[in-house]
């Protein structure tokens, strides 16, 4: 985790900051974690899928390309998956991960 925080830190302009909400998977709540100055972590409570971000784009993926489907293999899986991540628009994303606490942590 440490590494990715690093490497995800690197890819920010110099004048960005990016918050990062965490579900409760062990290497996310590390106290050995620290991240980088222009890194804010955000910790969900436990058991709150509805309040992660990820989530929503999951359903969305899911709900769009996904149902109904039967996929016979992991390549197909994959460049199903790849084909609907392409497909999600900028817009279409930040209305998705848009959650009004993530404004108030960050202001």
């Amino acid at each position: 985790m440490h590494l990715f925080l690093e490497r995800f830190a690197a890819q920010l302009d110099p004048d960005e900051h990016a918050v990062v909400v965490l579900d409760q998977a062990g290497w996310h709540a590390s106290r050995a974690l620290t991240p980088p100055a222009t890194v804010t972590l955000v910790p969900l409570p436990p058991y709150s899928p509805e309040l992660n971000p990820v989530e929503r784009v999951w359903l969305y993926l899911r709900e769009r390309f996904f149902s109904h489907r039967v996929l016979n293999d992991y390549d197909t899986i994959v460049g199903a998956l790849c084909n609907a991540w392409n497909q999600i628009s900028r817009e279409r994303m930040h209305t998705l991960t848009k959650y009004p606490y993530i404004e108030q942590v960050i202001a």
